[in-house]
């Protein structure tokens, strides 16, 4: 149950005033305060509300006795940012007033707050008026300098400060694994970032495999260990991180938790950028394993000449996307760069003449004129939702982020009969098996026929260092899984494919050990045509589509798709065995 639903429970609200009221916020750049104020709902029922729901004590400032010279302890620009204010210091601790205790960001930044002022904070709940008015105060109120107080961008930032060579394991941890003020783990945890985002890594994995704590880095879709810290310092590392986020508990060890947060990297360069931080926590036999997933702009959005599509399948897509309406899907696991691919693709769509909305969890990369919306199951924002509003919106284009249930599938399908191109993923290990998939989900035969132009999957495989791969001959075991691969392939079809005599293994270079560097996707899809709608109306299976595309179409597999990169000299033959 979220907040506005307790607000329901304590009848303050009706369910449908709820959905006005999210909608209202989305206008108000997610404040949900202004909004629940627009539809008159008393400022100090909301915080009592508040406080009883979130467990934290509610304050009601007395403004005649208001000593606003505490404002200096936290910057204006932070109070306003993360909607907390200072209201007093008793007994050597900040007591700071909140609006919303749940709030990621608003949790670092006390985080950071308390460690430079070097005083424990106590957060209670305060009305949005008593906010408005403490916001007020400011005016003429100096800050402290950075060496009293600083700014509380997020504790984060100065992490990824640290020196690598003020790295000390044995200092500063405690017998029970707790971290003291200015610990090694800090330095750290700084050190593993920087070093990960430096590398390019798209994953931090920190675990405990009993004799020494593991830190690896996913690396074009590969873990290599980096450091071996030793064991001792497994669970102050652990609480490092989950401190970041502000919301993971410490002393929660049994169950698993997410977090996220935020930092600056590079500061004070022209590539000074924020980059997301995604925290999942899981119970082991020699203590909690954490995995960090990294989201960093700077990597960017491809065009879809740079993604490592062949030309056939460009040509294809292209003719898709310009499509007026239509659903087209981007099926496979997570981590294959479906999302990835969709950027691409409406990265190529008229985004000044037309409307394009996305939901997205999270979201990954920011476009230019795209209207990008963040949902939020905890308050009530689900895709279903998220998509129900967007259908208000006057879209022309929508992109889901995912398709989790049948909700959520129906209502992608009905944007699309309705004239909007729809963009959206959805788990299936393939793109035959998206139909399937949606049928089994509960949508109607009749309504996927119309509707769905394309389905596409990929995985993504390593790539060979550019003219460095050693050629092999086809013949033996090689010629015979590609003679079976492409054994059911049409000798019209066949014709047109650049098969060629050898494929390539990846040898050693100057720039990787490996001989590889970077993935592209091995990729396979299909176009819906009459005929082929007429055959979903039966409620196919994977076998009769397959058959179709494959016979009509000449459609590719992944894996004949990774043999001609192969023949190509773009991937390594080991590569198209792991398909």
């Amino acid at each position: 149950m979220n907040f506005l639903e307790q607000l329901i429970k304590k009848s303050i609200i009706n369910r449908y005033q709820m959905e006005d009221i999210i909608e209202k916020s989305r206008d108000m750049n997610g404040d949900i305060d202004r909004a629940l104020e627009s539809f008159g709902i008393a400022s100090d029922v909301v915080r009592s509300v508040r406080a009883e729901f979130f467990g934290l004590p509610e304050r009601a400032i007395d403004f005649q006795n208001f000593a606003f010279d505490v404002l200096k302890y936290i910057p204006e620009d932070a109070s306003v940012n993360y909607k907390l204010v200072p209201l007093g210091i008793k007994k050597g601790v900040l007591e700071v007033g909140m609006l919303d205790p749940s709030d990621v960001a608003g949790l670092g930044a006390l985080q950071f707050i308390s460690s430079k002022i070097k005083m424990p904070i106590d957060k209670v709940v305060i009305s949005y008026d008593d906010f408005k008015k403490v916001i007020e105060g400011y005016h003429g109120v100096t800050t402290l300098s950075d060496d009293e107080g600083g700014t509380a961008n997020s504790m984060a930032d100065e992490i990824l400060d640290v020196p690598t060579d003020q790295i000390n394991e044995n200092e500063g941890v405690n017998s029970d694994g707790s971290i003291t003020e200015d610990a090694p783990a800090t330095k750290m945890i700084g050190v593993i970032v920087k070093n990960a985002i430096d590398g390019g890594a798209s994953d931090i994995h920190i675990e405990n495999v009993g004799t020494e704590v593991r830190v690896r880095y996913r690396v074009d879709g590969i873990l290599h260990t980096s450091l071996r810290p030793n064991k001792s310092f497994a669970s102050a590392l652990v609480a490092k991180v989950k401190t970041l986020t502000g919301t993971m508990k410490l002393d929660e060890k049994r169950k698993p938790q997410d977090g996220r947060f935020v930092a600056l990297v590079d500061k004070g360069t022209a590539r000074e950028r924020k980059v997301d931080f995604r925290v999942s926590s899981l119970p082991t036999f020699y203590g909690e394993k954490i995995v960090i997933r990294i989201l960093d702009p700077e990597r960017g959005v491809k065009t879809l000449d740079d993604v490592g599509l062949s030309p056939e399948h460009l040509t294809i897509i292209r003719d898709m996307i310009k499509r007026p309406h239509g659903l087209i899907l981007m099926t496979g696991p997570t981590g294959e760069g479906k999302s990835t691919t969709l950027y691409a693709m409406i990265k190529e769509i008229d985004r000044e003449g037309l409307n394009v909305v996305s939901l997205e969890d999270p979201i990954e990369y920011n476009i230019p004129g795209m209207s990008q919306s963040q949902v939020k199951p905890e308050i009530g924002y689900d895709f279903a939702n998220g998509l129900r509003t967007i259908l208000r919106q006057d879209p022309d284009v929508i992109m889901v982020g995912e398709i989790r249930d049948a909700e959520t599938a129906k209502l992608a399908i009905q944007a699309a009969l309705t004239g909007h191109l729809v963009f959206a993923t959805l788990h299936t290990s393939s793109a035959i098996g998206a139909v399937p998939r949606l049928i089994d989900m509960g949508v109607d035969p009749y309504l996927i026929a119309p509707t769905l132009i394309m389905s596409m999957a990929q995985r993504l495989v390593q790539k060979l260092v550019p003219n460095t791969g050693n050629a092999v001959a086809v013949e033996g075991a090689v010629e015979e899984i590609i003679t079976r691969e492409f054994s059911d392939l049409s000798a019209d079809y066949l014709s047109k494919l650049p098969i060629t005599g050898n494929v390539y293994e990846a040898q050693r270079s100057d720039s990787s050990q490996s001989g590889m560097h970077g993935r592209m996707p091995a990729v396979e899809l299909f176009t819906v045509d009459k005929e082929l709608e007429k055959i979903i109306l039966k409620k196919p299976t994977e076998d009769e589509i397959y058959e179709y595309v494959r016979k009509t179409q000449g459609m590719l597999t992944m894996k004949n798709d990774a043999i001609l990169k192969s023949m190509a000299g773009l991937i390594p033959w080991s590569e198209v065995n792991s398909l």
